[in-house]
C-alpha cells in the first residue's frame, strides 16, 4: 500500500494505464453482478426523487457506468462525473456524449471545491472510496455539497463475517482477482496487487456505517452482495 500522502498520486497514476481495461476487469472478476448493483443504486435515487428533479453527482466516476444510469432517470435535471483520473474521464466521455443532461469534471473528492455548499440532492461512489487519500475530509465534502434531505450512496467492497465464506472469498480476492487483471493486461500491473490489499484499510460495514453517522449523515443502513464481498451505503443529510 502506498502511504497515505503519496496515495492519491499512485491512484490517479496507476487508473490511467489500466483505464481502457477496467470495465472488462469489473465484470470479469465479479462475473458481471457490478452491473446490478449498478442498477441497484439507480433504482434508489429514482425512488428518492419522486416526482421533482434532483442534480446529481458520480464521484470517483471512473468510466462512468454510475453516471450513466443517473443520467437515464426521468428526473435527473443534471449528472455531474467526477474523477481525476484523465483517461478514465475519457472514457466516460465516449458513454455519456449522448446524454446531454451530463457534464464531465475532473475533480479531487477531498476537495471539491468548484461545488458550493448544499448544490446537490445526490451524491454516488462506486469502487472508490476506498482509494481516496483521506476519507474523513472526502466524507466533509460530500456532506457540505449536498442539500439538507440530500442521499448519500457508496458501493464498494466488504467484509464477509462467515469465517469458511471468508476463507473462499480472501483466495479468490486476493489470488484470482489480480491474476484476472494479470490476463486482461498482458503482464503484471501493481494496480491490480493493490485493488484487493486496499479493502484491508477500509472500515468493514459497521464501521463505514459509524463514521457515516459520525460525519453527520442520519438513517443510516447498508445492504450487503455476494455474502459481504460488496455492500451498498445509503445515508441522508438531515433535513
Amino acid at each position: 500500500m502506498p502511504s497515505s500522502d503519496k496515495k492519491a498520486s499512485f491512484v490517479k497514476e496507476n487508473f490511467n494505464q489500466i483505464s481502457k481495461k477496467y470495465d472488462l476487469f469489473n465484470d470479469l472478476n465479479s462475473f458481471f453482478l457490478h452491473r446490478l448493483w449498478k442498477n441497484q443504486i439507480a433504482k434508489i435515487i429514482k425512488a428518492y426523487c419522486k416526482n421533482r428533479e434532483i442534480i446529481c453527482m458520480d464521484l470517483c466516476c471512473g468510466t462512468g457506468d454510475i453516471s450513466l444510469r443517473l443520467s437515464q432517470i426521468p428526473n435527473a435535471k443534471l449528472v455531474y462525473a467526477v474523477d481525476f483520473s484523465e483517461n478514465m474521464l475519457e472514457i466516460a466521455h465516449e458513454k455519456l456524449k449522448t446524454q446531454t443532461n451530463t457534464q464531465i469534471q475532473q475533480g479531487d473528492a477531498t476537495n471539491l471545491a468548484n461545488f458550493p455548499n448544499e448544490s446537490l440532492d445526490v451524491v454516488t461512489v462506486g469502487f472508490g472510496l476506498r482509494n481516496v487519500s483521506n476519507l474523513p475530509k472526502a466524507l466533509g465534502e460530500i456532506y457540505r455539497v449536498l442539500k439538507k434531505g440530500g442521499i448519500f450512496v457508496n458501493l464498494d467492497v466488504g467484509k464477509v463475517k462467515n469465517p469458511i465464506l471468508r476463507v473462499f472469498a480472501n483466495f479468490y480476492f486476493f489470488k484470482i482477482v489480480p491474476l484476472i487483471g494479470y490476463l486482461i493486461w498482458g503482464g503484471k500491473n501493481q494496480m491490480f496487487d493493490y485493488l484487493p490489499i486496499s479493502s484491508l484499510y477500509y472500515p468493514s460495514q459497521e464501521e463505514l456505517k459509524n463514521i457515516l453517522e459520525k460525519s453527520g449523515f442520519t438513517n443510516v443502513s447498508y445492504k450487503n452482495f455476494v455474502f459481504g464481498n460488496a455492500t451498498m451505503h445509503i445515508g441522508y443529510k438531515p433535513k
